[in-house]
């Protein structure tokens, strides 16, 4: 299964350093530069999963997310962030994040997309489906709170 990823980012490098990591195994259908930006690119291009930044200079990546998560419940969205991940697990969860992720810990974000395309590769054996439904985005939220 060939997941699209939306990158969403101010910084530039980061972009092309986690565009390039994504890209050698899903692909990554488009990139965002700021919050608002990422909510229309969402939007327009309908991703399969989004990996946002937390610090933006519009809207910071939990709103980013909480936009995101209003428009396509269905959408995995990953913050991929500087700060310390276990303290923003929470907000994050409550906007609809699934997973937070250090930029300190690049093989995590792999393994954060890995498992939520294993998750909706199961669902989608399933029932069928092409898209996973909230359910499988609410059991991989309930199985990082355990963590």
């Amino acid at each position: 299964m060939s997941l699209r990823i939306l990158v969403v980012d101010d910084s530039k490098m980061t972009r092309r350093i986690v565009s390039g990591l994504v890209a050698s195994r899903w692909t990554v259908c488009g990139e965002a530069n700021d919050g608002r930006s990422g909510v229309s690119e969402f939007r327009k291009l309908k991703p399969d999963m989004v990996l946002l930044d937390l610090a933006m200079p519009d809207i910071d990546g939990i709103e980013t997310g909480r936009q995101m998560y209003a428009i396509d419940r269905t959408v995995p969205l990953i913050l991929f962030t500087l700060m310390d991940p276990w303290g923003l697990q929470s907000a994050a969860h409550k906007a609809g994040i699934s997973r937070v992720v250090s930029k300190s810990e690049g093989w995590e974000l792999i393994k954060a997309i890995e498992e939520i395309a294993a998750e909706r590769e199961v669902y989608s054996n399933k029932s069928g489906r092409s898209r996973h439904a909230g359910r499988v985005h609410q059991q991989s939220k309930a199985a990082n709170q355990s963590r």
